[in-house]
């Protein structure tokens, strides 16, 4: 989640690899869906270029997806300047936000995204490997399964296994995952799903996705009141609302698109009116593997939410054909979204969750209550709020402390 949503609201409420010789390496701690056949090959990423790494590659591995298939994934990998520790690399998995369910959406088909570059630049001068999955279906065959927590969770282990497949004599048992947005929620799933593996050591989730219905359906239309009656008071550019409102219709269109990935015969259409499923088909696109990408889509919704309003006078954003109501109810979403919650078990490595108190794609409120949850049931939670910061501004304002908690939970020297 990010880009026009969280810029606007921001301007609103402000005015969000494995080597430790073999007695070390306990592979009895990993999912052991199969041996020494994750590693598929490497080829090098030519996109962008960051300079404090010694080479990024895209390295292609082999994971099970939904349907519990082998099937190929990609993620992108970063090799520190800095001297091998004697005791092997460390690894940091990073797990990116909403781009989009497409192809041409994957992180490693793109140059890098700002606030990845920030503190990837950070870890890469600590001596750490970063290793950043595109996610299951993303640049590879397949729909991609957005905000399914155990792909999330396994399109990060598998990509540290193979990783560990290959280079198993350069490199440390331990790793960690950090995530934002979407991928704070794939972090704590990777978290979740690795609470038997010792080599991992802890997570960072910044504004992670959770609540899905209840933000969608009670939080943000809230929010685009207050939004309007600030239009309409001169504090808020007209617009504004339009822009908030087509950006949540794209992640409610990716994630019942995303859907279809395990549940084909779901009909993601049924749950948008008329009028708005043209505009949701976009995220598939024709084959699944050719839908356009988040500021894309954002913009068809929002082109067509401005023709609605010009040609129906006296309507509002909230009166556009959007969503049917009582969407959450439909059986297929309700399951999707009670088998997708993050942070619902006890995690056992130390969590890390950073929150800015204006976000409303994942608001204040929703995070602060899911990280209480996780502390009640014995989690070993650090929880940083950050004041008047936006949805994508608080992972960025907190860099240092991110990269301080990983350091103290896996220190790159023994």
């Amino acid at each position: 989640m990010k880009a026009i949503f969280k810029r606007t609201l921001l301007a609103i409420t402000c005015g969000s690899a494995l080597f430790l010789t073999a007695c070390n390496d306990d592979d009895n701690n990993w999912n052991n869906w199969g041996a020494n056949k994750n590693y598929v090959s490497e080829n090098t990423y030519n996109s962008d270029v960051i300079n404090e790494a010694a080479s990024v590659k895209v390295m292609t591995y082999n994971m099970p997806n939904v349907l519990n298939e082998t099937k190929k994934a990609t993620a992108m990998v970063f090799i520190p300047k800095t001297a091998r520790p004697a005791d092997g690399w460390k690894v940091v998995v990073w797990e990116h936000g909403t781009v989009g369910v497409g192809d041409s959406c994957a992180p490693s088909r793109n140059k890098f995204n700002p606030r990845f570059k920030n503190m990837a630049q950070s870890l890469l001068n600590e001596g750490y490997v970063i290793i950043a999955p595109d996610y299951e279906g993303l640049g590879t065959p397949g729909m991609h399964p957005y905000l399914n927590l155990k792909s999330e969770a396994n399109s990060a282990i598998y990509a540290v296994k193979a990783y560990k497949e290959r280079y198993g004599n350069q490199i440390n048992g331990q790793w960690m995952s950090v995530g934002q947005s979407q991928g704070g929620h794939g972090s704590l799933g990777t978290a979740e799903f690795s609470n038997t593996d010792s080599n991992y050591k802890g997570a960072v989730a910044g504004a992670p996705a959770s609540s899905l219905g209840y933000i969608i359906s009670v939080v943000a239309p809230q929010a685009i009141r207050d939004i309007l009656q600030k239009e309409q008071a001169g504090t808020a550019p007209v617009g504004t609302a339009v822009e908030v409102y087509a950006e949540l219709l794209a992640y409610a269109a990716y994630t019942t698109v995303g859907v279809t990935a395990y549940e084909p015969k779901f009909n993601y259409r049924e749950v948008f009116k008329d009028r708005s499923k043209n505009i949701a088909e976009f995220a598939e696109g024709s084959t699944g593997e050719n839908g356009l990408c988040l500021d894309e889509l954002h913009n068809k919704f929002a082109d067509d939410i401005r023709d609605y309003i010009v040609k129906n006078g006296g309507k509002t954003v909230l009166d556009y054909p959007g969503l049917v109501d009582n969407f959450q109810e439909n059986p297929t979403v309700k399951k999707f979204l009670a088998e997708n919650q993050p942070a619902t078990k006890k995690i056992n490595s130390p969590v890390m969750i950073i929150q800015g108190t204006a976000d409303m794609a994942v608001p204040y409120p929703v995070t602060e209550g899911l990280q209480q949850r996780l502390k009640d049931m014995g989690t070993d939670v650090t929880f940083l709020p950050v004041k008047d910061a936006s949805h994508t501004q608080a992972i960025v304002e907190k860099n240092p402390e991110l990269v301080a908690f990983i350091k103290k939970h896996m220190p790159t020297t023994k």
